[in-house]
């Protein structure tokens, strides 16, 4: 075809039709308006961030990487360690991870997929959604009075079974690691099953259809196809649930007996980084303000650099898939 026969590019109409002066001035004044909502965001979080180091200098100055490495919490004599709290935040994050990825995961998996009646997944989706609705003060009272007693022949089992162990070594005697871990699981659940559930309704229904199409089964066509084509965003999902998770204070507070002896044992008493901050700040004065401060900063640099490693995890699995 020569070029006088070529035919004309295609233009639509909204480049043709010529904008009026008060249509652009709306675009230029919304795209300042985001600008500067963005700004604010970055300025509020750097100002926090600051204020936090700032806080935090007497007990850096004093107490050194030390406060990393020792338990000892004494007021009365000046000395602090936050081992404890940063042990117990990272293995009852963790823990809880592993059992609520598998839950969370396989839940988003039954509502989305045509596996029960749709009237039962529709009832386990409501299910979920109103667990997410239950305020953290509220599964903490019924940690304590309701599951803690339920599940305590479970870990004494374990502590028969398995006492050999330094993680179950300890006798349960009520609250402990173990049921903040598992209150932790009901709390991220339902962030797991939601954004997993989003996930998976996105994923193009081409895909299913070429799936089933090559004689695939349908639990096939899921492992294979569908959950590694909305693997980034499900992964987001659950770094998402582990920053709720090492933040997460009043019910973990209210269940994990927030002791400062440090112990491998998930059955003992143990502590979070949160809920030292719950407990202690109100009554704080002279180092121990700095003390607390220098433990909240090592909590936002920890949840940092889970929401960094996330964003690089989801940008390789979305290049992967």
């Amino acid at each position: 075809m020569t070029t006088a026969h070529r035919p004309p590019p295609f233009v639509d109409a909204y480049t043709l039709r010529r904008r009026p002066a008060s249509e652009k001035l709306v675009d230029q004044g919304f795209r300042q308006l985001t600008v500067v909502l963005a700004s604010i965001v970055a300025v509020v979080l750097l100002g926090i961030f600051l204020v936090v180091i700032d806080g935090s200098k007497e007990a850096i100055g004093k107490f050194g990487l030390n406060f990393l490495t020792t338990s000892a919490w004494d007021p009365v004599n000046d000395e602090y360690g936050a081992l404890t709290a940063i042990y117990g935040t990272l293995v009852s994050s963790l823990l809880s991870l592993v059992i609520a990825v598998p839950l969370g995961l396989g839940t988003a998996i039954l509502i989305t997929e045509d596996i029960l009646p749709r009237s039962v997944r529709e009832g386990v989706g409501l299910m979920v959604e109103l667990l997410a609705a239950i305020p953290s003060v509220v599964l903490g009272l019924w940690a304590i009075f309701v599951m803690e007693p339920a599940i305590r022949p479970v870990l004494q089992l374990f502590n028969t079974v398995l006492g050999w162990t330094p993680f179950f070594d300890t006798v349960p005697q009520g609250p402990g690691m173990a049921p903040a871990v598992l209150i932790l699981v009901v709390m991220v659940l339902p962030i797991i099953t939601a954004i997993s559930r989003d996930a998976l309704n996105q994923v193009p229904i081409e895909l299913r259809q070429g799936a089933y199409g090559i004689g695939t089964t349908r639990w096939g066509a899921i492992s294979s196809v569908i959950l590694p084509a909305a693997v980034s965003a499900i992964t987001g999902g659950v770094m998402l649930a582990l920053g709720r998770a090492m933040g997460e204070t009043m019910a973990v507070t209210m269940i994990i007996g927030n002791a400062f002896n440090f112990s491998f044992s998930l059955l003992a008493p143990g502590n979070t980084i949160a809920a030292m901050l719950a407990n202690q700040f109100g009554e704080a004065a002279g180092i121990q303000v700095s003390a607390l401060m220098y433990a909240a900063l090592i909590l936002m640099i920890l949840t940092f650099a889970v929401n960094i490693f996330a964003k690089w995890v989801v940008n390789r699995l979305s290049l992967r898939y």
